[in-house]
This record gives structure tokens, C-alpha cells and sequence, in this order.
């Protein structure tokens, strides 16, 4: 029969994977959370680069043609923009959702392992009773041979 020690332990070992798992998720989440962030900047620098040099193209004049391209453009930056954006928040609250469901299952896992050892050590303490018992009965015994 396994010890209560051992039991707990076992289940101490599952949800450390479990844990594990969710860390390993976390992090896969915050990757795609930078990532995210760096298009919006990268879109963003983009942007502005380009209504600069269509500033600096337009100090000479330019045609109608060429002023509706610029704006249908930076209409389609905008909602590209706002889509990622979009986006963005979406791996924020991912992040969030992943981050507390790690916490949980770390701190549930460090309260197993509080368990186990309680146990561990309670059970040491049990054998050592034991093993004194023992030798106070033998040496009681050997001490009525005399």
C-alpha cells in the first residue's frame, strides 16, 4: 500500500506538468503579444513615413489623382492599423487569461507540495516512534534475560 506521502506526491507531479503546460502557453502568449505590438509600431512608423514624403512630394503642387491615392491609401493604413490594434487587445487579454491561470495552477501546486511534505514529514516522525518503540521493547526484552 502506498504511503499518503507518496499519493500526494503523485499528484504534486501531475499538476507541476499541468503547471508546466500552462507556463509553456504563457510564454507561446507573450510572443504573440510582442509580436503583435511590433507590427502596430512597425505599421504605425510606416505611416508616418509615408505622410511625410507625400508632405514633402506636395509643397509643388499636386494632382487631384494623386491627393485621392494618397488618402484611399492612408484610409487602408488606418483600418490596417486599427485591425491590429484590435488585434493587440485580443493578446493582452489572452495574456491575462493565460497569466492567472498559471498563477492558479502554481500556487495549487506549491500547496500539494506544502501537503506532501506535511505528510513526508509526519510519517517520518510515525517511523521513528516505531523504530524507538522497537528498540525499547527488544531492549527490555534482552534486559529480563539477564
Amino acid at each position: 500500500m502506498m504511503k499518503k506521502s507518496q499519493r500526494i506526491k503523485t499528484i504534486v507531479e501531475i499538476k507541476a506538468a499541468q503547471e508546466k503546460k500552462s507556463l509553456e502557453a504563457l510564454g507561446a502568449s507573450q510572443r504573440k503579444l510582442l509580436a503583435a505590438q511590433a507590427q502596430v509600431e512597425s505599421l504605425k512608423k510606416y505611416r508616418q513615413e509615408y505622410q511625410d514624403r507625400f508632405n514633402q512630394l506636395g509643397g509643388g503642387g499636386i494632382s487631384v489623382l494623386k491627393l485621392q491615392e494618397f488618402r484611399s491609401f492612408m484610409d487602408k493604413l488606418d483600418k490596417a492599423i486599427a485591425g491590429q490594434q484590435q488585434s493587440l487587445s485580443e493578446c493582452e487579454t489572452d495574456l491575462m487569461t493565460k497569466r492567472k491561470t498559471w498563477e492558479a495552477m502554481h500556487h495549487r501546486t506549491q500547496s500539494l507540495q506544502k501537503v506532501c511534505n506535511s505528510a513526508l514529514a509526519a510519517e517520518i516522525k510515525q517511523d521513528g516512534k516505531l523504530e524507538q518503540l522497537e528498540q525499547d521493547e527488544r531492549a527490555s526484552r534482552s534486559g529480563k534475560r539477564c
